[in-house]
């Protein structure tokens, strides 16, 4: 069986400090629901979802606190950049996020913006735990000595 070429995605936002911040369970791929200025602003290359987070109202999710500048040519037709923005999920992606969040405690965290190969604008959202300060400094020790570990095998071989 011949391998899955991957996927053309042209990444827009990447939220890296999640990944050092919170333990990543499972994800899912959502679509956003934007307006023609702020897909524009997007296609420019320009978004920050660093401190953005999902959160359920009313059996809808948002995407809370991204924050996507304004459209230079938008003229009186522009956005708020800091508008929540509804995400685009299935009812049982809908049910399974939020009861998550209710009897775990997990939080809904962004961790990449893009554009997939049909050119709609997606959101990479995961389930996640808080990290506590011990996990991330062994989170760090960890990468140091996998760094340190490549530098000596290099060296020798």
């Amino acid at each position: 069986m011949a391998a899955k070429p991957d996927r053309k995605l042209k990444v827009v936002a990447d939220n890296r400090r999640a990944r050092y911040n919170y333990e990543i369970g499972e994800t899912v791929e959502a679509g956003i629901a934007l307006t023609g200025t702020e897909v524009k602003a997007l296609r420019q290359g320009k978004a920050t979802i660093a401190e953005s987070y999902a959160d359920a109202r009313s059996g809808e999710f948002w995407l809370i606190n991204a924050n996507i500048p304004e459209y230079l040519q938008g003229g009186r037709f522009n956005h708020a950049p800091k508008r929540p923005r509804k995400l685009l999920l299935h009812k049982r992606q809908i049910e399974k996020l939020a009861g998550a969040v209710d009897r775990e405690g997990m939080t809904i965290v962004p961790l990449k913006l893009y554009f997939n190969e049909k050119g709609r604008a997606k959101l990479e959202i995961a389930i996640a735990r808080g990290k506590k300060l011990h996990d991330k400094r062994e989170t760090d020790r960890k990468r140091s000595w996998e760094r340190e570990r490549s530098r000596l095998l290099r060296s020798k071989g």
